[in-house]
C-alpha cells in the first residue's frame, strides 16, 4: 500500500466483518489501514511497516493470541513504543475482566475496549491514543 502522509493504523483480528466496520470509521476520517488475520502475520507487517496504532483482538488463532502479540511488541526495541488498543469480546467469553491500569505487567496495552465499539468512541480513542508523545515514534 502507497503511503498517503496519513497516519497508518493496523487492525489485527480475525473476523472481517469487524475489521471492514473498523476500516471504514477510520478511513473516512482519513487513516490509512492494514489489517492482519492472526497474531504471526500481524506481527510480519509491524517489522515490515510499523504503524502509528495497533488495534489488536485477543482471541484470533488460539483464545490468548492477542495477549502473546502484545507481550513480542514490547519485549522488542523496535516496537515497544507502539500504542495498543486492545479491541476483544473475551471478557463476554470469559467471564474475565481486564483493566491496563490494574492489570499492567499481564496486559502491556495502553487501552482495553470490550466489542462492540460506537464508531464515536473508536475514533476518540484512536485520536487520543496518537495524541500521545510516543505515539507513531
Amino acid at each position: 500500500m502507497p503511503s498517503t502522509g496519513a497516519k497508518v493504523i493496523l487492525i489485527a483480528d480475525d473476523d472481517p466483518d469487524i475489521v471492514e466496520a473498523i476500516k471504514t470509521v477510520l478511513e473516512a476520517s482519513g487513516f490509512e489501514v492494514e489489517s492482519a488475520p492472526n497474531g504471526q502475520e500481524c506481527l510480519r507487517k509491524l517489522r515490515r511497516r510499523k504503524p502509528s496504532l495497533l488495534i489488536l483482538d485477543v482471541m484470533m488463532t488460539t483464545e490468548t493470541e492477542g495477549f502473546h502479540v502484545a507481550y513480542e511488541i514490547r519485549d522488542d526495541p523496535a516496537l515497544r513504543d507502539l500504542p495498543i488498543l486492545m479491541l476483544t469480546a473475551i471478557e463476554q467469553k470469559t467471564g474475565f475482566k481486564f483493566s491496563p491500569s490494574q492489570d499492567e505487567d499481564y496486559l502491556p496495552v495502553e487501552q482495553f475496549v470490550t466489542k462492540p465499539i460506537e464508531p464515536d468512541e473508536l475514533l476518540r480513542r484512536v485520536n487520543e491514543l496518537l495524541a500521545k508523545p510516543t505515539a507513531g515514534k
